[in-house]
């Protein structure tokens, strides 16, 4: 026994303290809420200042009105959230509601939860929202009051909305302004890439009174992306011209597949090998070690004033406020993007970049719910107009809802809705994105220049990605029957209405068709042929017409249409 105590003893304890703690747990929340109440939990990892106190004061709000519904938060850490979610939606153990986002899953692992764990809410996001009633969004569908129209939340895939957007994102450069004007004796911050590169190398040619050198950009592998998306990804856009076969403003993660496949892009293209220059020149800036540190390392650089910039978004505009309360004043610039006559990027730079409203801190119902009539009316009552406003004030972040009123110190975070898009998609999920992020990491670090990346990453792309594009036309094809299903219905209205009622909803009916059915395939398939086929002499862009064809469109045109 005694052996048997000595073996076991350690794992008996750690059982024991586990079980106890399972129900002293189990035990507070009972004295927490009355044993007939419904409790729903709610998964997230927004750790920032205000967040989970404005949850507390919205949900006390709802139980107001609903007396007998107590809302219990599951914060988890961002850095873990991942995992956590992973093992609660397989254990079939996860929140009642649960935030989405791609910081923390690639995309291609949510488009799999969704499938699989959560409902679709296609259907009341096509319902007004009873929590508007009395204000001017009153009888407005909730994706209308939604100031992105639910975009972020529909799934292409799918083709369904699968969650409920809560607040609006931007992202800007803070700045330490009292260090800012010691170190370079500015009063305003630069405004171009070139005059701001080199106000960092002042910066960093000046040491504290330690004797340690300054870093002019905080950053982590958290804040790299926002500075390669808002700054050097807009050097990308020429490559629009070269892919975007349907025509539509944008090059898809496809459509870029299949234009490397074609011979029309590759990572010899000037202005990616641009953007990838852009990008060292910027992550020299960084602290030593940036990849390695998590996002709470590179504020805390901030914050005890050993780096005069940081790139992030209005999540940390609150929190950043109150750690420098009374130590120095914080400042609020955009990207600083290259001039157009730039020596080295002008010549790609064509606009600002667009920045489509970000609308985030989205819920998704689990399928696990087993409250899920209730799950939607409190999401509804977080995204009612008054409710939206006050929780949001009390985050300190932009409302997601239309007609709302927001912090005056959020202003500059309203986004620029004309300019280029990014145009720069090299990974398609699955083992291309693995691959893509190893090789994208030994860049930001140095160990690998442009040359050795795309020499090592272009023939895998090529071989691999095949896989990984085909898999992406399977997830695309299993969201079929619900368009066929949707287009059964509006033709069965067509058929039994009469007169202008039954001439719209043929009009609906032929356009829906085209558009989820016919041209989609139409445009898979000849993405397949260009795939199959390779690069050829004859290949041509999609903004791109050959001779022959420029010559019928001269003997068309009159002497009118060809006049200067």
């Amino acid at each position: 026994m005694k052996q048997f105590f000595k073996s076991f003893g350690p794992l008996i304890a750690i059982g024991a303290v586990y079980l106890w703690s399972m129900g002293a747990i189990a035990a507070y929340r009972a004295k927490e809420t009355p044993p007939d109440a419904v409790v729903l939990r709610i998964g997230h990892w927004q750790l920032e200042a205000g967040v989970r106190d404005a949850l507390n004061i919205m949900a006390e709000k709802y139980r107001e009105l609903h007396p007998n519904v107590h809302i219990v938060q599951d914060a988890i850490p961002e850095m873990v959230y991942g995992q956590w979610t992973t093992t609660q939606l397989m254990g079939g153990t996860a929140p009642d509601l649960l935030q989405i986002g791609l910081g923390v899953l690639p995309r291609h692992l949510w488009l799999q939860y969704y499938n699989r764990y959560c409902h679709s809410l296609t259907r009341y996001a096509n319902e007004p929202n009873p929590y508007n009633e009395g204000t001017e969004l009153e009888g407005v569908l909730l994706r209308n009051t939604i100031k992105d129209g639910m975009r972020w939340t529909y799934i292409e895939e799918m083709q369904e909305y699968m969650a409920i957007p809560l607040s609006q994102f931007g992202v800007r450069v803070f700045y330490n302004r009292d260090l800012l004007r010691r170190l370079t004796g500015l009063e305003t911050p630069p405004t171009t890439f070139r005059e701001f590169i080199d106000v960092c190398e002042t910066i960093r040619a000046k040491t504290n009174d330690r004797g340690e050198p300054y870093t002019a950009i905080a950053a982590s592998r958290y804040h790299t992306f926002m500075w390669e998306f808002y700054l050097v990804d807009a050097l990308t856009y020429p490559a629009l011209r070269l892919g975007d076969f349907n025509r539509d403003g944008l090059l898809g993660v496809d459509e870029s597949y299949v234009a490397f496949r074609a011979g029309l892009l590759g990572l010899d293209f000037p202005a990616y090998r641009a953007r990838f220059q852009a990008l060292r020149e910027l992550t020299r800036q960084y602290q030593t070690g940036f990849t390695g540190l998590t996002r709470d390392e590179a504020v805390f650089q901030f914050i005890q004033q050993n780096a005069v910039f940081m790139g992030t978004g209005t999540w940390d505009a609150r929190s950043l406020q109150e750690q420098a309360d009374g130590n120095f004043e914080i400042g609020v610039m955009d990207f600083p993007r290259p001039a157009p006559d730039d020596p080295d990027y002008g010549e790609f730079i064509e606009g600002p970049l667009f920045e489509q409203p970000y609308v985030g801190f989205a819920f998704a119902i689990t399928r696990t719910s087993e409250h899920f009539d209730v799950a939607l009316d409190f999401l509804r009552f977080l995204a009612g107009q008054e409710q939206n406003e006050e929780l949001n004030r009390i985050i300190g972040w932009i409302p997601s809802v239309k007609g709302t009123e927001l912090d005056p110190m959020l202003e500059a975070f309203e986004p620029h809705l004309e300019g280029v898009i990014k145009s720069f998609n090299p990974d398609l999920g699955g083992q291309t994105w693995v691959k893509w992020m190893q090789m994208k990491s030994l860049y930001d670090i140095g160990q690998i220049d442009y040359d050795a990346l795309s020499a090592e990453y272009s023939p895998y792309y090529l071989d691999q990605g095949y896989k990984d594009f085909m898999d992406q036309q399977r997830d695309w094809h299993r969201g079929m029957h619900i368009s066929e299903e949707m287009l059964a219905g509006l033709r069965s209205q067509a058929l039994a209405g009469e007169g202008p009622e039954a001439r719209s909803a043929w009009i609906k009916y032929r356009s829906l068709s085209a558009q989820r059915q016919f041209f989609p395939d139409i445009q898979r398939a000849r993405q397949l042929r260009l795939i199959e086929d390779g690069p050829g002499e004859d290949t041509l862009g999609p903004y791109d017409y050959s001779p022959e064809v420029l010559e019928k469109v001269r003997a068309r045109l009159t002497p009118e249409d060809s006049a200067p």
